[in-house]
């Protein structure tokens, strides 16, 4: 009799054990699809696929690791097309010690190349009003801002992380 509860137990177990473990990664591959960037990062980081912190990939591109706010950590990066997906967990402005202050929707695309990202998507910058960034380039001491014109500015000011301060609207 105890062979056949411990069979029957150990069935069940086995059957309950499996059904949750489904469960998981449904769960998971779910969030790949439902949630914008930090599910594929969390999923890429199951799986093993270990990208640099997004600091990092900056730098190595000549990039000033301070540009997009300190709780941007999710992002895409394609290393043929060089397209790089910044994902921001809520709209909004950081200010920088030159005074400068940049707009960012939750989600920012470009290109990334030696000392610039090109085709921006999802970045402003307060010139009289509220311009979109269409190209961010480093030149020696400068990070040059264009948006509608060419704008430069100290890269200094980029060197160090900062928090977004959330704003209503982009």
């Amino acid at each position: 009799m105890d062979q056949v509860l411990n069979k029957v137990g150990s069935y069940w177990l086995g059957k309950r054990a499996n059904k949750e473990f489904n469960s998981v990664g449904d769960d998971i591959n779910s969030l790949s699809t439902s949630i914008e960037g930090g599910a594929k990062w969390l999923v890429n980081k199951i799986k093993g696929k270990m990208q640099k912190p997004l600091p990092e990939l900056l730098k190595e591109y000549d990039l000033p690791i301070g540009i997009f706010p300190r709780d941007a950590t999710n992002y895409e990066f394609n290393e043929e097309t060089r397209k790089l997906i910044v994902y921001i967990p809520s709209i909004c402005e950081v200010g920088y010690r030159d005074s400068s202050v940049l707009r960012f929707s939750t989600i920012v695309t470009g290109y990334l190349e030696k000392g610039k990202l090109v085709d921006i998507e999802g970045i402003k910058t307060k010139v009289i009003v509220w311009v979109k960034v269409t190209c961010i380039s480093s030149e020696k001491s400068k990070l040059c801002f264009t948006a509608g014109m060419k704008k430069s500015r100290n890269k200094d000011a980029y060197e160090v992380l900062r928090d977004g301060i959330t704003v209503e609207k982009f």
